[in-house]
């Protein structure tokens, strides 16, 4: 799972890199996401599985903290993310004839550097808040990574201030960013119920299922995980613990085929260069520069040839037939 989502988003960000096609506003915020399911994964997942397959259950006092801060962080940034693509596909598809004047390149990068803000600020008090606890007793965190309410349950004094900054943040930013993406996609589909053509709605309502699902997916099982470790004393602690990983671990894999390989324009960019890739040995190298140009003539370039090759032969059998019948006949 992380060597996948590792794969998928480094591939995606080298696709978008290098195909000036694809330097469009929805591309530039594809590009923000898988840059943070990079950060994301990379922060957890390295010490997941040193746990599993090493056994290696120590981290000292300040990796936990940077490992939580770069966990929240960047979540909060990704909630951020998520929302400036659902605004930017109801721009698109709602507002069509404003979109290249409203997402301009100042304004694309204004919205990410707000994204990249608001993660760092609302998460920076709160690991200031548990570096300032002191901590006596057991030292053992039931969870696979430095979740914030799991270091807090380790603190000796008032823990108050934490717990409640920490649902504070969780119910506000979560809250608001799921309500206005919401928002933004019931626009989207009663803009596509509109639609004439019932191929167009289906394709529709695929992309927009597709996109609440793995929405649902990172939202749904992290607020769990916030209110449970608040509230949940009851549920299991294994369940717990696989509601937590969950959202930090599927969507960073399924986002690149979600987003990525269903957007037409990166299928058919990522298809074209595996195609160069396997001709290439078998090609001249006029073809090859051929292909790297123009991939799609390349197929209907020898049709009319071979067309022509079996015009004259079959003109040069008739005449060789039609030779022997006048020998005959003489």
């Amino acid at each position: 799972m992380y060597f996948m989502a590792v794969l998928g988003n480094i591939a995606l960000l080298l696709v978008i890199r290098m195909d000036p096609s694809l330097h469009l506003p929805m591309f530039y915020f594809l590009s923000m996401l898988a840059a943070i399911d990079l950060v994301l994964i990379t922060s957890i997942m390295p010490k997941l599985l040193s746990i599993f397959w090493f056994h290696s259950h120590e981290i000292d006092f300040e990796g936990c903290v940077a490992q939580m801060f770069f966990i929240h962080s960047f979540s909060t940034m990704e909630s951020g993310v998520l929302l400036t693509m659902a605004f930017d596909r109801y721009l698109a598809i709602c507002k069509p004839l404003h979109y290249t004047a409203i997402l301009t390149g100042p304004t694309i990068a204004k919205l990410g550097l707000a994204t990249v803000v608001r993660g760092i600020a609302v998460i920076t008090p709160l690991t200031c808040m548990v570096t300032s606890l002191s901590y006596c007793g057991p030292r053992v965190i039931h969870h696979s990574y430095c979740e914030h309410m799991s270091v807090v349950k380790l603190a000796c004094g008032d823990t108050r201030p934490n717990n409640i900054y920490g649902i504070t943040i969780a119910t506000v930013v979560v809250g608001s960013d799921s309500i206005l993406i919401t928002v933004s996609y019931m626009l989207i589909l009663r803009e596509v119920i509109g639609l004439s053509s019932r191929d167009a709605r289906l394709k529709s309502f695929s992309t927009c299922g597709s996109h609440i699902g793995v929405i649902l997916l990172f939202y749904t099982p992290g607020l769990f995980s916030f209110y449970t470790q608040r509230w949940g004393q009851r549920i299991p602690v294994h369940l717990h613990i696989l509601m937590a990983d969950l959202y930090l671990l599927v969507p960073p894999m399924l986002n690149p085929l979600i987003y990525g390989m269903r957007a037409k324009p990166i299928r058919e960019r990522v298809l074209s260069l595996l195609w160069q890739k396997g001709i290439q040995p078998r090609s001249s190298p006029q073809t090859i520069a051929t292909a790297r140009c123009w991939p799609k003539q390349i197929l209907f370039s020898s049709q009319p040839r071979l067309e022509t090759l079996l015009k004259h032969l079959q003109n040069s059998q008739k005449l060789n037939s039609l030779e022997n019948r006048v020998d005959k006949s003489h």
